[in-house]
C-alpha cells in the first residue's frame, strides 16, 4: 500500500463531502413549489422575486447549485468570489476579487449586492450564499477609511498571529456591510443564508464576519484586540480614530441579536470541518485503517499544533496507543502562524514542516499530510504539504535544514525542493483545514 496516495485519496474524499453540489442535493428539497431547508419550508409561491447574493471562496459553485435548484425561479443575482474560483452561471453575476486583501473589485462587487438588497421587498426572498473568504470578497467602508488603510490594517492582523475571531472582531468594526449589516440592507424581505462553515465551532458572527447574523462583539473589543497584539503603532490612524469613535459612541455599532432585522433572517450552516472529517473517516476505514477523528477545532500556533500531531504519530508508531496500526488519526481546524522571517509559506505548509522536524528519526512508514480544504494556503499556489521517511531522506540528501526553513517562515520552498507540496488547485469549497496521518 502506498500510504501518500492513500492519504490523498482520503483528502479527496473529505474535500468532495463538502463540495456545494454534493451538500445541497442532501440538504437542500423542492417539492410542490415549496424550499426545504433544514427545519425550514419556504412557499416559493408568496414571493414576488428571488434574489441570490453572497460573497466566499465557494459561493459561484454555491450559485451554479442554487440554479441547478431552482432554474428560472431566480430573478437575478451576484456574488462575489476569490480569483479564479469562479464557474460560469446562467442568471447569477459571478464577480472576481482579492483575497485575503479586499481590493476595489470587492468593493464594487459589494456595491452591486446592495443595490439588489435594497430594491427587495417584504414580498421577496433574498438567498444569501456565504463561505469562508467572505470577510475579504464583500466589504463597504465608512467614508473615513480609504481602501489602502484596510489592506494595511487586514496584512498586520494576517501577521500578528491572532485568531480568525479576533480579525473579525476588527473586521466586522471597519465596514458597513459585516456584523450583520448586510441583513438591515435587505430587511424587510425574507432572508436564507446558506453557509458552509470555515470558522472553529460554527460561529454565525465570525463565518464571514457574520453579514446576516448578529454581533456580540463590540468596538471596545476590537480595541482590546489592537493593544492586545501592540498594534497601535502599525495600524493607519484612520483606523484607529473610526475603532476609537465607536468605543466613544459617535460611530454606530453592529447590530445586536435584538435588532427587530433579525426576525425575517435564517441563517443554516449546511457544512463545515466535521462534515469533510466523517467522510475521511469513511473513506479510510474502507482502506483498512483503525480511523480516529481526533477534532475539527484544532487551533493555535501551526508549528506548536504540529508537534502534538507528531506526538500522537510517534505514540501510535511506538504502542499502538490511541490506536493500534494500521492506523488513521484525522483533525481539522484552523491554526496561525506569527511572521518572523522573510520567506514563503502557509499555516498548513509550517504545520507540515514543524512535524517534519519531530518526525525526521522515525523510520516506520507514515504518511502526513496538511491542505486547506479551499485549495490555497497562504500566498501560494499550494494548498499543504505532505511529511514521510521519504521526504525526510530526501531533505537530508538535499542538505535542507528544517528549522532554518521553519525559522525564516519558508516551508513553501523547502518542500518544492523535494517533491513535498500539495497542489489541488481551486476545490470549491472552504472548511478550513485538513490533518491526515496513516501509520501503515
Amino acid at each position: 500500500m502506498n500510504l501518500k496516495e492513500t492519504a490523498f485519496t482520503i483528502l479527496q474524499s473529505a474535500i468532495s463531502a463538502v463540495k456545494p453540489a454534493t451538500i445541497f442535493s442532501q440538504k437542500l428539497q423542492i417539492n410542490e413549489n415549496k424550499l426545504y431547508v433544514e427545519e425550514h419550508c419556504f412557499d416559493l409561491t408568496a414571493f414576488e422575486n428571488i434574489y441570490i447574493i453572497g460573497a466566499g471562496k465557494a459561493s459561484a459553485y454555491m450559485a451554479q447549485a442554487m440554479e441547478d435548484l431552482l432554474g428560472n425561479r431566480i430573478s437575478s443575482g451576484c456574488v462575489t468570489v476569490k480569483y479564479d474560483h469562479g464557474v460560469p452561471c446562467q442568471i447569477v453575476k459571478i464577480r472576481e476579487a482579492g483575497h485575503p486583501l479586499p481590493d476595489e473589485n470587492a468593493l464594487q462587487a459589494t456595491e452591486e449586492i446592495l443595490k439588489i438588497a435594497q430594491k427587495v421587498g417584504v414580498t421577496d426572498l433574498v438567498i444569501c450564499l456565504i463561505s469562508g473568504g467572505g470577510s475579504a470578497l464583500m466589504e463597504k467602508l465608512p467614508q473615513s477609511i480609504p481602501l489602502a488603510d484596510l489592506q494595511a490594517t487586514s496584512q498586520q492582523l494576517l501577521a500578528c498571529g491572532a485568531t480568525i475571531q479576533e480579525v473579525n472582531t476588527i473586521r466586522k468594526h471597519l465596514s458597513l456591510v459585516k456584523g450583520g449589516q448586510l441583513a438591515k440592507a435587505i430587511f424587510p424581505a425574507v432572508c436564507v443564508t446558506l453557509i458552509i462553515s470555515d470558522v472553529i465551532g460554527d460561529s454565525l458572527e465570525s463565518i464571514a464576519s457574520g453579514p446576516t447574523a448578529p454581533d456580540f462583539s463590540s468596538f471596545s473589543d476590537a480595541l482590546d484586540v489592537i493593544q492586545k497584539y501592540q498594534l497601535e503603532k502599525q495600524l493607519p490612524s484612520n483606523i484607529l480614530n473610526h475603532i476609537q469613535s465607536g468605543v466613544n459612541g459617535i460611530v454606530a455599532e453592529t447590530l445586536k441579536p435584538d435588532d427587530p432585522v433579525f426576525k425575517s433572517v435564517y441563517n443554516c450552516i449546511l457544512g463545515n470541518n466535521l462534515t469533510a472529517l466523517q467522510s475521511a473517516e469513511k473513506a479510510a476505514v474502507k482502506f483498512g485503517f483503525n480511523t480516529l477523528i481526533l477534532s475539527s477545532q484544532i487551533q493555535g500556533e501551526a508549528r506548536e499544533a504540529a508537534r502534538v500531531i507528531a506526538g500522537i504519530i510517534k505514540e501510535v508508531i511506538a504502542t499502538g496507543h490511541p490506536l493500534k496500526p494500521p492506523a488513521c488519526i484525522l483533525f481539522g481546524g484552523e491554526t496561525t502562524v506569527t511572521i518572523r522571517g522573510t520567506g514563503k509559506g502557509g499555516r498548513n505548509q509550517e504545520f507540515a514542516l514543524a512535524a517534519l522536524q519531530e518526525l525526521k528519526a522515525v523510520n516506520a512508514p507514515y504518511s502526513f499530510l496538511c491542505c486547506g480544504t479551499d485549495g490555497t494556503d497562504g500566498p501560494t499556489d499550494a494548498a499543504g504539504a505532505f511529511v514521510s521517511p521519504e521526504i525526510c531522506q530526501a531533505a537530508e540528501k538535499a542538505n535542507l535544514n528544517p528549522e532554518r526553513y521553519l525559522n525564516n517562515n519558508d516551508a513553501y520552498h523547502f518542500f518544492g525542493q523535494i517533491n513535498g507540496l500539495i497542489k489541488t488547485g481551486p476545490t470549491g469549497t472552504n472548511v478550513m483545514d485538513t490533518g491526515i496521518a496513516l501509520v501503515g
